[in-house]
């Protein structure tokens, strides 16, 4: 989506003028646009499929049902066997970033240069054949979506007022930890954007490729890291919080980066040498030009690092103690002791606010965007 809002809405008008059917948009429009932007996103669903352990987990697990990072969850949590918890986080590091590096070698720039920051048109939006597609294609991932959580909504609705006082402390100490946790990304990306394109390109396509280590180490994977790490030292369970908070900010710092980097790389280039004659440097430049041209993807990137913290449960499966729980602990908790009501109600709730983080800080990004 942030690719194509990317190309300008005057390539549209000159391929609309020029006589362009929708395959020639495509094939000199949007596959260029695709090129470069489909390799990151092919990897960050690769990695979230096979760094997430929630389902299976929530699911029972079993012999035949174990991926690797339940298996190092079960090593750790009850076997105790941080060397074969390592050894697994190991494997499951190789796997991540063996698909890293193959996206970072596929990726190519974009090239659509500027434009005069016009409202985005759709080119063929108003085919009938066009509509009639798209609200298939919704409607059958509307259908695949909405059924699970209907049965959150209609079971949980009952009890979502009756809550008990420990799951809405849960509740609080998650929103609290999901903002952090984005303003703490946001804090590293913005920088690091900025970084990545002063440095020369082989540096920077080095640097950009240490930054999604982390999204290919997986959170079970440095959480077993950062327990081995401070179990000399101190009580990880008395730093649940906010190694938690730290962990989901460098988790979701590959998806922010790769929001704000090619953003803030479209922008340097389109307008850096303008700025530069005008000496506009350090906050001045960051204020006046990056910052109002980066506001949709910066809402966009907050947005979904408080969402994806949200609904975490990756090391603080590790590392809570039932004082310091999580709302996606809490709900794993209430289900585990079959209160699958209550359940429902804390999944229903956590789908609430995870939602409305996202819609929020998406929308703040949007607004007056376009002005």
């Amino acid at each position: 989506m942030q690719g194509w809002m990317e190309i300008p809405t005057e390539r549209f008008r000159l391929a609309s003028s020029l006589g362009f059917t929708p395959s020639d948009v495509f094939r000199t429009l949007e596959l260029p646009m695709l090129r470069a932007i489909f390799p990151g996103a092919f990897l960050v669903i690769f990695l979230i499929c096979t760094t997430n352990f929630a389902v299976a987990l929530t699911l029972g697990g079993g012999p035949r049902a174990t991926t690797v990072e339940l298996a190092i969850y079960q090593a750790f949590r009850f076997d105790f066997d941080l060397s074969k918890a390592a050894l697994l986080a190991l494997i499951q590091f190789v796997i991540g970033g063996t698909a890293a590096l193959l996206a970072l070698r596929t990726m190519v720039p974009s090239a659509h240069g500027t434009g005069l920051d016009r409202r985005r048109s759709v080119f063929g939006a108003d085919s009938s054949a066009l509509k009639i597609q798209d609200s298939m294609i919704v409607f059958l991932a509307a259908a695949f979506l909405i059924s699970p959580l209907a049965m959150c909504v209609t079971h949980g609705v009952p009890g979502l007022f009756e809550l008990p006082p420990s799951v809405l402390a849960t509740t609080l100490r998650s929103l609290v930890m999901a903002l952090a946790a984005a303003i703490l990304t946001l804090s590293l990306a913005l920088p690091l954007s900025v970084l990545l394109y002063a440095l020369p390109a082989r540096q920077g396509r080095l640097l950009e490729g240490l930054a999604y280590v982390s999204i290919a180490a997986s959170p079970l994977v440095i959480g077993t890291g950062l327990y081995i790490l401070i179990f000399p030292i101190a009580n990880p369970v008395s730093l649940a919080l906010p190694v938690t908070v730290l962990v989901n900010s460098v988790m979701a710092l590959p998806f922010a980066l790769r929001t704000l980097a090619p953003a803030y790389a479209r922008v340097e280039a389109n307008y850096g040498h303008l700025a530069d004659s005008l000496q506009m440097f350090g906050w001045t430049r960051m204020r006046l030009l990056v910052l109002p041209r980066l506001r949709r993807p910066i809402g966009f990137a907050a947005g979904l690092s408080a969402a994806l913290s949200m609904g975490d449960l990756g090391v603080i499966a590790l590392f809570a103690n039932p004082d310091r729980a999580t709302l996606p602990m809490q709900l794993y908790r209430l289900m585990a002791n079959y209160r699958m009501q209550d359940a429902a109600a804390a999944a229903l709730l956590l789908l609430l606010c995870s939602l409305a983080l996202f819609w929020l800080l998406d929308q703040g990004g949007r607004s007056n965007a376009d002005t």
